[in-house]
């Protein structure tokens, strides 16, 4: 597996995604950040991430979705997996990972409630890289 993926944290809370950003970078990983959905668009076309990591609720309570979606309608950005990792469940008592990989309602690869222990980030990242690695 490729130690040096690059992986765009997309959160608009800046202590979750400093602590995020170290986890990952202890285990050599480049990270890229983003706060919010349209930084995070401009962010995928730029660093071209092999992995990225979503929140939903940022600008607008639903963005992570809206994001989520343009990016696996575009034949450039399909491919590249998404965890979404949020507190929504913790906030509105909606639990959405039935929905995983649903096409419409929640293209993602995998999707966890925060927060989450790091030892268990790092093993879904790398078990999202490897079943993902690029060809």
């Amino acid at each position: 597996m490729d130690k040096q993926a690059k992986i765009l944290i997309v959160d608009d809370d800046p202590d979750f995604v400093e602590a995020t950003k170290i986890v990952l970078e202890s285990k050599s990983y480049k990270v890229a950040v983003a706060s919010d959905g349209r930084e995070g668009l401009q962010a995928v076309k730029k660093e071209k991430p092999d992995l990225i990591i979503l929140d939903i609720m940022m600008t607008t309570g639903d963005e992570g979705f809206d994001v989520c979606r343009k990016l696996k309608r575009d034949p450039k950005y399909k491919d590249i997996p998404i965890l979404m990792l949020t507190a929504l469940q913790k906030k509105t008592g909606f639990d959405f990972k039935s929905e995983v990989g649903d096409e419409y309602w929640l293209p993602v690869e995998d999707y966890v409630d925060k927060p989450l222990p790091p030892s268990e980030l790092l093993s879904r990242v790398e078990k999202l890289l490897k079943t993902h690695s690029k060809k």
